[in-house]
């Protein structure tokens, strides 16, 4: 394998992966100490994805940690010691997930798991894991219930939570139309509810000049969103704060266009991909506002960014059938790079209290994956995994950063 530069690898990457290959110093045999998992010569992970099914697209996360560990292995391990990655097919089902997880625990016995994708799959071994006292960690999605040290504290998101993606949006709003008319559509589960009460709390703090002033739901069930969306830009609003996910999110955009309406639009971040918006009509997005806290690869603005080419030289290597500008892939490296400098920071105790005591003070840790400016926050008693986003706003092709990031 030849040598990599700095400049090939990036700065995270490189330091992270060379950190790793070197033995923990001054380490005398009787301080290792081991859970299920750990070895002198090995560490087991787990994940469940959906590698099948409707959501098999996510299953590119498994993929590339398997390439990312298989790097780190090619290289020494981490600390001495080689990673087996299992990455299990859940098909996005709860009662698959739990039989894939009872197997990763009970049978393979790993130390952690981390990365696993889905709020349902992932509340079905919420409780069984904490129970067990496994760590569940950077999970791939953003649900309030995630921040729970206090009663779950093996288990923490990997994903902005969405209560801080409201206040940031929220606050946004205050400061560019401060006497805001907004109206909310929202999905009518925990999902939606999730990002209405704290984006009204940000409202109310701010003094209440910018006001909600309808709201509108609806059910992943209905047909449209069709009637929803006449009511809202009948309601005088000026600020349309859409809070959906998939087929509903590009029939809202595609119908505030076709309505004439052109209120300031906000949008969760997890209904901004690409698929998404082009399937409402890139021009129909143009100038709607959501958070961004990660780089993409594949668009020219980050080509030349040193943990962009860092991943391009493990996918070349490693995985060359995924597409270079699949983003997803791209998240997973950095969520397997933030797991690999959990384990190097365990040194020799691979414990699993030891993995979650590192877990959770990774506050100032910065993934490849992310913008410049934002860095994890966990700390052991608030399991937020980032408290600082930027605004950006979509220009028909891409996200514009709007400034500075913001705090929530």
């Amino acid at each position: 394998m030849k040598k990599h530069t700095r400049r090939e690898f990036g700065a995270t990457a490189l330091s992270v992966i060379a950190a790793s290959v070197l033995p923990a110093p001054f380490v005398r045999a009787a301080d290792k100490k081991y859970d299920p998992g750990a070895s002198d010569t090995e560490i087991k992970l787990g994940q469940t994805v959906p590698h099948s099914g409707p959501g098999s697209l996510y299953g590119v996360l498994g993929r590339v940690g398997e390439a990312y560990f298989q790097m780190l292995n090619d290289k020494g391990g981490i600390n001495g010691r080689k990673v087996k990655f299992l990455t299990m097919d859940d098909a996005y089902s709860a009662p698959k997930c739990v039989e894939a997880t009872r197997r990763l625990v009970e049978q393979d016995e790993v130390l952690a798991l981390y990365g696993s994708l889905g709020t349902a799959p992932q509340t079905a071994v919420h409780k069984y894991l904490n129970s067990k006292g496994v760590p569940q960690l950077l999970l791939n999605t953003g649900a309030s219930k995630w921040n729970d040290p206090k009663t779950y504290k093996w288990t923490m998101a990997g994903l902005p939570l969405y209560p801080t993606e409201a206040r940031i949006l929220a606050k946004h709003v205050v400061s560019v139309k401060p006497n805001a008319r907004i109206g909310i559509l929202y999905q009518n589960d925990d999902f939606g509810r999730d990002f209405l009460g704290p984006f009204k709390k940000v409202l109310t703090d701010a003094g209440g000049k910018a006001q909600v002033i309808m709201e509108q739901t609806y059910d992943l069930t209905d047909p449209t969103v069709d009637s929803q969306l006449i009511n809202l830009s009948k309601s005088g609003a000026d600020v349309f704060y859409n809070i959906t996910t998939g087929k509903a999110t590009s029939q809202s955009i595609r119908k505030v266009a076709e309505l004439g309406w052109k209120p300031l639009q906000l949008l969760s971040a997890g209904s901004t991909g690409r698929s998404i918006l082009s399937a409402a009509g890139l021009e129909n997005a143009k100038d709607i506002v959501a958070i961004r806290y990660n780089k993409e690869v594949g668009v020219p603005r980050y080509e030349k960014d040193a943990d962009v080419a860092a991943f391009e030289e493990l996918r070349k290597k490693y995985l060359p059938n995924i597409d270079p500008d699949n983003t997803i892939a791209f998240a997973g490296y950095g969520q397997a790079a933030t797991m690999g400098e959990i384990l190097r920071r365990c040194g020799d105790d691979l414990t699993r209290a030891n993995v979650l005591k590192h877990a959770t003070t990774l506050a100032g840790f910065h993934s490849p994956y992310f913008l410049d400016g934002i860095n994890y926050s966990y700390t052991p008693d608030d399991y937020t995994p980032m408290k600082t986003l930027y605004v950006s706003i979509f220009n028909g092709k891409d996200w514009d950063l709007a400034g500075e990031p913001m705090t929530e």
